[in-house]
């Protein structure tokens, strides 16, 4: 047990380091990774977005990234199959928990989120969002556009999330409607051949 350790979320040396937590006990970040909000010299962001008020019919959602690190933590060091290698030993890449939302006051929540993610993309890593429900991808798209400009956009969903909605409307199945009128996405066969735009995925 000498070279063991728990709670590698808060304990961890380097941002590429092995955990040993066992399955059962230990602070669950995503996949065990570091705990932090420093961004220099890391690789790649997860970020939790714990919003469902946008919701039209089962709200829950805002307790996806906690169940998403939960789950997560079962291969945190499992060399994965089939190419027996580790995530992260190559790639830097830290847990920046939550971001914080004003519960009463949803009007704020759009503006909140696109201004936290501009902060963590301007630091050039890349940036993996558990949501949430599905209009939390809008404000991000606003931020990645912001910086790279229109979007080639992916999405894997029983809907199309195309409902026609109001101006500052807060709903979760218009968002793709709204990121194509105010040209923040582009169709897939106009991107940028050479790939100079990121891809967010919204599942």
């Amino acid at each position: 047990m000498a070279n063991k350790t728990i709670d590698h979320a808060i304990t961890a040396g380097s941002l590429t380091a092995a955990a040993s937590d066992p399955t059962h006990a230990g602070i669950l970040s995503f996949m065990r990774r570091k705990y932090t909000k420093q961004l220099k010299g890391v690789d790649t962001v997860v970020w939790g977005i714990p919003f469902d008020a946008a919701t039209s019919n089962r709200p829950g959602a805002r307790f996806g990234p906690q169940a998403i690190r939960r789950a997560s933590a079962i291969f945190d060091n499992d060399p994965q199959y089939p190419f027996e290698r580790d995530l992260f030993a190559d790639m830097a890449t830290i847990d920046y928990g939550d971001c914080l939302l004003d519960y009463g006051n949803h009007a704020k929540t759009p503006a909140t989120i696109e201004r936290e993610a501009a902060k963590i993309l301007k630091s050039g890593a890349y940036m993996l969002t558990l949501g949430g429900d599905h209009f939390v991808t809008y404000p991000i798209l606003k931020a990645h556009a912001a910086l790279h400009g229109p979007l080639a956009l992916v999405q894997f969903d029983a809907h199309q999330d195309t409902w026609p909605d109001e101006r500052g409307r807060i709903d979760h199945g218009s968002f793709v409607g709204r990121a194509a009128r105010e040209r923040l996405t582009i169709p897939p066969e106009l991107a940028s051949p050479e790939g100079s735009h990121d891809l967010p995925v919204s599942t």
